[in-house]
This record gives C-alpha cells, structure tokens and sequence, in this order.
C-alpha cells in the first residue's frame, strides 16, 4: 500500500479514535453504502466493535445499492438501523405534483430530498451526541470547506468527516484491496449514488458529483442533509 494512503489511514484512524472515545454509544455513521462510508465503518469497527449504522430508505434506491447494504450487513455482523420517509407526505406529494416533480425545478427537488431524505435524517439523529459522514473536500464546491469535526447547527450535534484528505480514487484502491464490500455500480461508472432516478454514470473528465442532479447548477447541489457548518467544532 503506498505511502500516501497509509499516512491517510493514520489521519482519518485518529480522527476515528477520537470521535469513538468522546462520544460512543452515542454515535454512528450514516450510510449510502458507498465506497467511502464502508471504509470509515470498516475503521470505527477497528476502534469500537459495537459501532453503529444508519441508514435512510427513501424508496428510490438502486438495487445494487441494496445489495450492497445486504453484503456490509454480513460483512460486518451490524444491525442496520434503517429509516423511511413518512407515507403520508410521500402520498400527499406524489398525489398533487406526481412522480417526477423533482425534475421540474429545484425547489421541487429540494422538497422531495427533505420528504425522503431530510425528514428521516433527522429521526435517525435523534438521541445521538455525533454523527459520522463519507463526506470528502474532492466532491465539489459545496463541500471544499470542510474539516474533520464541524458543529451540525441543524441537529445540535457534532459531525464527523473523516476522509475530507481523500481522493475518489484513493477510497476504491483502499476498498478493493482490503476486499471490502461495494456496490457494483461504481465499476459502471458512478463515482457519487444517490436516489436512481437523480443519480447516472459520470463521463471521463466530469466532476464526480456530475452524475447527481446533473440538470441542476452544481452550486446548489445538495439534497439538505449536509448544511453549512460551524467549523472547529468538538473535540
């Protein structure tokens, strides 16, 4: 393994190891299932076999991202602690504005992030001191400000992001040589999974985050679940 990744592992375990001992139990990772939450979950299992895991069902996954859930689930022997949306407000929009609202505006995107997505997320916090994010600063504009330990205003709790020194390609060598779980639909091309109908393959040269919303400006691209922070937050 080379040299860089090793001094990545050695940062984003201590980062680990400090948000394992000031906060578990009351803390846990929220999953996508992709490459880079299982890395992270693959460490805090490494700090605290009883770390914990999220996950929010919005209805509109892939089914290779279910598969993947299925293999981290054996993989690691977790409990996934699974979140849904609230029918009534699924119905309620899918009723008055259809099934594809999201693709009319940005607006109608956003509520349909904050109905499946937002709303869930906030359920799945409820009762924790931190939270622990795949979030890296290579994703985009939106996110080149992070830093390892950030106060979630929004939740009134400490978010952790462990890999913001990491590049994309960084994660999938390390996934792939430690013979991790990961969901398949990176070898076809998506570098950022989300909802299926808001998420496609990413063409050589584009942004990795191209493939989410892609008919959005990519200053705005974001569903709601990561807020602007207040940094130095924690410990």
């Amino acid at each position: 393994m080379s040299e860089n990744i090793d001094s990545l592992l050695d940062e984003s375990r201590g980062v680990i190891a400090k948000a394992m001992r000031e906060y578990a139990p009351d803390i846990a990772i929220a999953s996508s299932f992709s490459a880079e939450d299982i890395l992270i979950f693959s460490l805090m299992r490494e700090a605290d076999p009883k770390a914990r895991m999220f996950a929010l069902d919005t209805g509109r996954l892939n089914p290779e991202t279910y598969e993947c859930a299925e293999a981290v689930r054996r993989k690691f022997g977790v409990q996934i602690e699974w979140y849904f949306p609230d029918t009534a407000a699924v119905e309620e929009l899918e009723r008055s504005k259809g099934v594809m609202s999201f693709r009319e505006s940005a607006a109608n995107r956003k509520e349909c992030c904050r109905i499946r997505k937002v709303e869930p997320l906030g359920r799945a916090l409820s009762g924790l001191k931190a939270w622990v994010t795949g979030l890296r600063k290579g994703q985009g504009v939106t996110r080149s400000g992070l830093e390892f330990f950030e106060d979630d205003a929004a939740h009134g709790i400490v978010k952790v992001n462990p890999l913001i020194s990491w590049d994309y390609w960084a994660v999938l060598d390390y996934v792939r040589r430690e013979g991790l779980p990961y969901n398949r639909l990176l070898d076809a091309g998506y570098k950022s999974i989300g909802c299926a109908p808001c998420t496609r393959a990413v063409a050589e040269g584009e942004d990795e985050r191209a493939g989410r919303w892609w008919w959005e400006d990519p200053d705005h691209k974001e569903c709601g679940l990561h807020l602007p922070p207040t940094h130095g937050a924690g410990i």
